[in-house]
């Protein structure tokens, strides 16, 4: 019987099927915000950053295409009612530390901290982007309407612990319904 050899190609940018993927994911979040994220109450997940730090964690992008998805989440975060522009900047800084965090190994055994770890951080960096934003637009006179920042901090926190779970609980089965889990060789 002859030995299986994996080979593994370097890849030069996003596949096809990458691109989908993304594209699907980003189109699921947008959804589930609009229809879902209306059920919760104060806390509520961010299914768009959830969405994209999934899409991140499959697909491993280069640096700037990490950036392009989080320019993308942004303009998707534009039909939402809300604080306009400030996604466009809030979500690549997302997405560049979600990208950024998957070089650090994370795990205990065989199980991957990773989804959680770094969803929570992206979430935390995302959020804490936005609020800077929107006061700095505040304070420069902009006509922006702000909370207080102990308010602001809460809801991110809370956000970027249900959006960790939701991304945990997704990452294994869509892993490998996508067939990017581990391959064995025998």
């Amino acid at each position: 019987m002859e030995k299986r050899v994996v080979v593994k190609e370097k890849k030069s940018g996003l596949s096809i099927s990458d691109v989908i993927l993304v594209g699907v994911l980003l189109a699921v979040g947008a959804v589930l915000k609009l229809f879902v994220g209306s059920m919760f109450t104060v806390m509520k997940p961010n299914f768009i950053i959830a969405m994209y730090c999934l899409a991140i964690l499959l697909i491993k992008p280069k640096f700037i295409e990490a950036v392009v998805i989080g320019i993308l989440a942004g303009a998707i975060c534009q039909v939402f009612p809300g604080t306009p522009y400030i996604n466009l900047i809030s979500e690549p800084i997302g997405a560049i530390v979600m990208v950024l965090l998957l070089y650090i190994p994370m795990s205990i055994g065989k199980f991957s901290l990773k989804p959680i770890i770094c969803t929570f951080l992206s979430t935390l960096a995302s959020g804490f982007t936005f609020i800077g934003v929107l006061y700095a637009a505040f304070y420069s006179g902009a006509s922006v309407t702000t909370i207080p920042i102990s308010v602001f901090i809460t809801i991110i926190l809370g956000t970027a612990l249900l959006n960790s779970i939701i991304v945990q609980i997704l990452f294994i089965p869509l892993k490998l319904a996508l067939g990017r889990g581990e391959t064995v060789a025998n």
